[in-house]
């Protein structure tokens, strides 16, 4: 056997898996030798002794348990690592595993860049193990290169679970692993008032199709790290990437709405930066993004098969706040929330609860609670989502005083807020009046644009005495 080359040892009766396993290992520079059973492989440990073993369970005659009891009983070769790579993912199984002494158990089907890691950190582990027994028997202490190679092979094993949350966010692994990685289980799940935002790109279709898919790539990836910074600085997390799409979740108690709000007003600004550079990524003009922004109660757990399983959110809460997103599209604004987070908000405020700040009391702009500052929006409708039967009020988020986004809007917010009042209560000529204003001051007010449309259509039907149809409640 080769000093230069590690040698493995594929233990499995499935002829592809063994055809698989010894590409993959060879493609990295490994030697192997292969096994289809248990008495085989016994053979073949005894006559060429490989420096490390991947090994089956359910093999006939002789399994992976049994085989693995029968080496490590073996003075001369006791020492040689093992990995369980097997079908069987029951607790009982990887605790026989372990008691049984295996190096490892790593379930199919199998990450590759996560077994390759754990394949190179136990042959140095064992290399360093070899070393120190044959050199320093006598002694506990290990010289300094053996040490820091010691230290080395630990720091792999901490950069391959700081990797993992690279895929599954901390926020998750808290619920669903809080004793470990391996003791994640599908079903596992918590249910809890939580946050969840969705962003969607505008005209992504459109986009794709004209540039090749590696530039889309790159700029999509530019993208999500901006978006990214802006939730995770509002204490969130990813759910997941939908393509052109982000789902978020905040979970702070209490604190979670705000959050929400404050993060996707980040994720507008910075999208601003984003389009200053549009050109550089072979975009034809900026980009453009809606968010939607929802509280309620939500399932946090593990959500697949046995074989293949993902961690999410799931509940009315995604539900909602996807169609609140879709809705920016209707009513031609960038932020739609709900009124569940803007009760949220003004109950916290209300309460006394000081937000970010000491020794700072609530106060009303236009009957908004404030914080540390101002929260700007606006009521823009009552609707009723598609599948639902109890219509909310939706809103539209403008920003803060400290992050302005929309400031046009800002502006007219006193006459907004009078001419909804005189539409609320029926007083459409007053309330087309106050809205002609908003759209004269800011002719990009699409909403504005909306209401004077709907108050023209209320005023015909008065005339005519028709007023019999409600153009308050829209249906989406």
């Amino acid at each position: 056997m080769s000093n230069k080359q590690p040698c493995i040892l594929v233990v499995d009766d499935e002829a592809n898996n063994l055809t698989l396993l010894k590409e993959l290992l060879e493609s990295e520079g490994y030697t192997t030798i292969s096994a289809n059973n248990g008495k085989k492989a016994l053979q073949i440990a005894n006559q060429s002794p490989p420096d490390l073993i991947l090994l089956d369970i359910m093999m006939p005659e002789i399994d992976g348990f049994e085989v693995c009891k029968s080496l490590r009983h073996n003075p001369q070769l006791n020492t040689i690592p093992i990995i369980f790579l097997t079908a069987l993912n029951d607790e009982k199984s990887q605790l026989k595993g372990l008691e049984l002494m295996g190096d490892d158990y790593i379930t199919k089907p199998f990450n590759t860049p996560l077994l390759l890691a754990k394949i190179a950190s136990l042959l140095r582990l064992n290399k360093i193990r070899s070393q120190t027994t044959k050199y320093q028997k006598n002694t506990k202490k290990l010289d300094k290169q053996s040490d820091l190679e010691l230290s080395a092979a630990l720091k792999i094993n901490q950069v391959l679970s700081e990797k993992f949350r690279l895929f599954v966010p901390q926020q998750f692994l808290s619920r669903i692993a809080p004793k470990g990685v391996d003791s994640i289980k599908l079903g596992d799940a918590t249910e809890e008032e939580l946050t969840v935002l969705f962003c969607d790109i505008r005209g992504f279709t459109a986009i794709a199709e004209s540039q090749n898919a590696r530039d889309t790539l790159k700029w999509l990836n530019s993208f999500f790290n901006e978006m990214t910074t802006s939730i995770s600085a509002n204490q969130g997390f990813i759910d997941k990437f939908l393509g052109d799409a982000i789902m978020a979740v905040f979970d702070k108690y209490e604190y979670h709405s705000l959050n929400g709000l404050k993060a996707a007003i980040s994720m507008q600004e910075n999208l601003q930066n984003f389009n200053l550079n549009y050109h550089k990524y072979n975009l034809r003009e900026p980009v453009k993004i809606g968010i939607g922004v929802h509280t309620g109660i939500g399932v946090i757990g593990t959500l697949g098969s046995e074989k293949r399983m993902d961690s999410t959110v799931i509940g009315d809460v995604v539900n909602t706040a996807s169609r609140l997103e879709s809705l920016t599209k209707t009513y031609g604004c960038s932020i739609i929330v709900s009124e569940q987070v803007i009760s949220e908000i003004q109950n916290n405020c209300q309460a006394g609860k000081q937000i970010e700040a000491k020794n700072k009391n609530c106060n009303s702009h236009n009957n908004q609670p404030t914080y540390p500052e101002k929260i700007y929006y606006r009521w823009i409708d009552t609707v009723i989502l598609r599948g639902k039967q109890i219509a909310i009020n939706i809103y539209e988020l403008l920003g803060t005083e400290k992050n302005i986004i929309e400031s046009e809007k800002i502006a007219t917010l006193s006459i907004f807020n009078k001419a909804v009042k005189g539409w609320k209560v029926g007083k459409y000529a007053a309330a087309l009046e106050y809205f002609q204003q908003v759209k004269k001051l800011n002719s990009l007010d699409n909403i504005a644009g909306l209401y004077i449309e709907r108050c023209q259509e209320k005023l015909v039907l008065v005339e005519t005495g028709k007023n019999d149809v409600n153009l308050t409640d829209s249906n989406f």
